[in-house]
């Protein structure tokens, strides 16, 4: 019996950490990033790194390389800048291209390979991405 209550404190939400923001960046933020804050974002980084991690473990042959955490860095940097916050639509139908020219191509192939085979690997993620791109953009903001 009190090895049964022993090993729930070791699941306790004080013990455990977020997935996805590493102790170094809670430390040096006052303030929770936009997709720590917002179901929306959070889903949206859970997407966009699924499909990197999909395209680098095929064409890679392993965990995240270089390149592709790179790559993800970036995303996360420009989710997180998002001028749309939680209105934010799927890249496709937004209006401001804030990724550079040379990233948004890196995107794009890493979309196009992953987008199918997230239908078996992430079947959710993919259905939600999916209706979050049926809404209507937000108009840009100048």
């Amino acid at each position: 019996m009190n090895a049964k209550i022993d090993t729930l404190k070791v699941f306790t939400p004080e013990t455990s950490q977020s997935g996805g923001c590493s102790t170094a960046n809670k430390a040096n933020s006052t303030k929770p990033s936009p997709r720590q804050s917002s179901r929306r974002l959070a889903r949206e980084w859970q997407t966009i790194r699924a499909m990197i991690q999909i395209y680098c473990r095929d064409h890679h042959h392993g965990a995240l390389c270089q390149e592709c955490q790179s790559l993800l860095d970036y995303a996360g940097l420009r989710l997180d800048r998002c001028q749309f916050g939680v209105e934010k639509p799927t890249c496709a139908k937004c209006p401001v291209h804030c990724y550079q020219k040379t990233r948004r191509e890196e995107v794009r192939v890493v979309m196009r390979y992953a987008g199918p085979r997230m239908l078996w690997e992430h079947p959710l993620l993919s259905l939600r991405h999916w209706l979050d791109g049926l809404k209507y953009a937000p108009l840009k903001i100048e």
